[in-house]
């Protein structure tokens, strides 16, 4: 499973309108992603969902259950890489299992599964320290998987690399994804990255956030970044996002 419906949400921060009626859904098994300007609101519809902040009004519901604290049933995923830097690793990647009660031999199956997904054997006993950003951020993918979630939350996890090593962490994500069928809820600031990862592209507006519009993005995958059909979506949902970053630009 993995239906995220997120109903008529409103949230505020003292005298700060932070959110307002916002409406969607992500699907079982689909990847959604969450594009609009600095400080629409992004990152507090992540925590929403992840049971970190409370809505002031509406109703968020995982498979029907009403999102009520922590959802434990969420992986977050940062871009900052958040890894414990005491723990390797397999260490970092077993610390939910743990915490969850797995015994030693089913923690260690976990993990061997896991690095394996993200292309990180030979890794196990490094420490965070002693890997690339790109390897950090396998981790933390990982690391958020092992505990087995309805729901993948990532707040623009790429965002810190540079351009070639994004590109390639794009297409593993999109490969572990398609193993492991959960839902996904990607927050980012790039349009290409929306359009080249997404099933669906939602545009938030300027503050207060409300989802202006939806694309749907019909494109075979394995996806041509330059392809003629990915640039006439890519075109749309720039403008979009562009009229919005201009009325959030605006003073007062």
């Amino acid at each position: 499973m993995g239906r995220l419906v997120i109903n008529s949400v409103s949230k505020r921060f003292n005298d700060f309108l932070a959110l307002e009626d916002v409406n969607f859904e992500v699907a079982e098994g689909e990847f959604v992603c969450l594009l609009g300007p600095s400080g629409c609101g992004k990152t507090t519809v992540l925590r929403l969902a992840a049971g970190l902040e409370k809505p002031d009004s509406g109703l968020l519901c995982l498979d029907g259950k009403k999102i009520s604290g922590v959802n434990k049933e969420c992986g977050f995923v940062f871009q900052e890489y958040a890894l414990f830097p005491w723990r390797t690793v397999k260490e970092n990647i077993e610390f939910g299992p743990e915490v969850k009660g797995k015994t030693s031999l089913e923690c260690e199956k976990i993990s061997k599964h896991y690095i394996d997904l993200v292309g990180l054997s030979g890794f196990e006993n490094h420490y965070p320290d002693e890997l690339s950003g790109g390897m950090k951020q396998r981790v933390g993918i990982a690391r958020a998987y092992a505990n087995n979630p309805k729901l993948l939350l990532m707040d623009e996890p790429f965002g810190a690399l540079d351009a070639q090593t994004r590109n390639l962490m794009q297409s593993e994500l999109l490969r572990i994804w398609e193993k492991e069928h959960v839902s996904v809820l990607f927050v980012t600031h790039s349009v290409d990255e929306a359009v080249y990862l997404g099933d669906k592209v939602l545009i938030m507006s300027a503050r207060p956030g409300k989802i202006k519009e939806i694309f749907d993005v019909k494109l075979t995958r394995p996806r041509i970044r330059t392809g003629p059909e990915a640039n006439i979506i890519r075109d749309r949902v720039l403008k979009s996002l562009v009229s919005e970053i201009k009325i959030a630009s605006k003073p007062g």
